[in-house]
């Protein structure tokens, strides 16, 4: 049975985070394991707290569970510490902990910032070159690259400057962008692909990013090549959302085991 490692924080809603990262790797038939970086009080609405873990309890948590159920891919979350970040790094290098899936958590669905202001350099200098691929959307990515991402272009030249940066490839992600079409740009450092969906219009969203490179990690350890695991994950998440069971009052769950 193939295995893959979360490193992220739970959401107590059950909805992101190490909670949707499991239930994705399962409904994929893959067997995960977790390293938790934070506990977080939220729920659709939105975070009403977060208590960050000790960055040596978060390497002893990827320590012991690499020494005995190796990985075969890695999905990295939310961190919100610079510690915590470097202690990630440090490991993925020991253990050489190969492909990583970087979804870089900054802001919550209900707009609660969840990345400190001093860990977003270290995330670009430590994380974004021990990458196989980098998740950001579009807020994420005018963070990471320092000017506006508001369209198709920007998002292109936002993807080319993450790999130029050491990723091994890079998926911006168009969901809030404006239009009747859900449009994702991909740059391997060779390749430019584009994924276009239609779009959902529901507000039951919460976890999407999650769920997103959760799902790509998990094809990634089922052995699919990146653009493929990218496509089918895409297809994976259009799903979840389509059939999402309608919980909460805010931005509810997606149905991380469609039909």
């Amino acid at each position: 049975m193939r295995t893959a490692l979360t490193i992220a924080g739970s959401d107590s809603g059950g909805g992101a985070g190490i909670q949707a990262d499991l239930k994705t790797f399962a409904a994929h038939g893959v067997f995960g394991t977790s390293a938790i970086t934070a506990v977080t009080a939220q729920n659709t609405r939105g975070v009403t707290g977060v208590h960050l873990l000790p960055a040596g309890i978060v390497r002893a948590q990827i320590d012991a569970v690499v020494s005995d159920i190796r990985p075969d891919a890695v999905k990295i979350g939310m961190l919100a510490g610079v510690e915590i970040i470097a202690e990630v790094a440090a490991a993925l290098d020991t253990h050489a902990l190969r492909p990583v899936v970087l979804d870089p958590v900054m802001v919550a669905k209900g707009g609660s910032r969840l990345l400190a202001a001093d860990a977003v350099a270290a995330m670009s200098s430590l994380l974004v070159p021990r990458a196989a691929l980098v998740t950001p959307n579009l807020a994420e990515a005018e963070v990471m690259v320092g000017r506006e991402v508001r369209d198709t272009h920007a998002m292109d030249a936002a993807a080319r400057a993450l790999v130029d940066a050491g990723a091994g490839a890079a998926l911006v992600k168009g969901g809030h962008l404006d239009g009747p079409l859900v449009i994702d740009v991909l740059w391997t450092g060779r390749e430019r692909h584009v994924f276009e969906s239609p779009r959902i219009d529901t507000v039951h969203t919460h976890g999407t990013g999650c769920t997103l490179s959760s799902a790509i990690a998990a094809q990634l350890a089922l052995g699919l090549p990146l653009v493929e695991a990218v496509a089918a994950a895409i297809a994976y998440v259009r799903k979840a959302i389509g059939q999402a069971p309608g919980l909460g009052s805010g931005h509810g769950p997606l149905q991380h085991f469609p039909r």
